[in-house]
């Protein structure tokens, strides 16, 4: 019988306890990573929304950093949804002076693309991979993706208005992002679509 894998929740900011939760209707044990320690018990990690600039901060203050950008690197399978996005671009446009990112995904992603909080909106998304209906997107402050190198698989784009076409989830192998909050919905597609690409690795390797 193959284990039940454990996905960890960057607990530094934003959304920790509702992805935890989700995580788990999903049918995987969830755990909150504020250390290096921590962080070495986890088959795969959710980096939440929040505030970019401020997650960088303290996951540098935390040392989180260097270990994050390690594990990536040796295949550990991470979803990022909106800051949790930028987290994992190899780019950002729209950021303070000397952010830095965990990166992984060969992405150029500008930070707070669709507005300020009073413009935060929800949206219809169609998303690859997860059932025919579109996906009720939650976006807060949220960032879209300017451009994808040619290992980048697009999962979704914004639909209608002025910003159609819009890249706004995304997946490079074990490592994916979506620019808006599944996490706020009972809608736990990306959180099962998360789970098993866990669970594939976790047996891959």
């Amino acid at each position: 019988m193959t284990a039940v894998p454990t996905i960890g929740v960057l607990a530094l900011q934003g959304d920790v306890r509702e992805h935890a939760r989700a995580l788990e209707a999903a049918g995987v044990r969830a755990l909150k990573v504020r250390r290096p320690d921590e962080l070495e018990q986890v088959d795969g990690l959710v980096l939440p929304g929040g505030e970019s600039t401020t997650m960088w901060r303290l996951a540098r203050s935390f040392e989180l950093l260097d270990p994050l950008r390690k594990r990536i690197e040796a295949g550990m399978p991470a979803y990022g949804s909106c800051a949790g996005m930028i987290m994992l671009a190899d780019r950002i446009r729209g950021g303070v002076a000397g952010q830095e990112t965990v990166g992984g995904i060969d992405m150029t992603v500008r930070r707070n693309a669709f507005g300020r909080q009073v413009d935060s909106f929800e949206a219809a998304v169609p998303l690859t991979g997860m059932g025919d209906t579109p996906y009720h997107a939650v976006f807060i402050r949220a960032p879209w993706v300017e451009s994808v190198g040619d290992d980048v698989e697009v999962l979704g784009r914004a639909e209608g208005g002025p910003n159609a076409g819009r890249i706004v989830a995304v997946r490079q192998g074990r490592l994916m992002a979506t620019a808006f909050h599944p996490e706020l919905t009972g809608d736990f597609r990306v959180h099962h679509y998360f789970a098993d690409l866990v669970r594939r690795t976790t047996e891959e390797d």
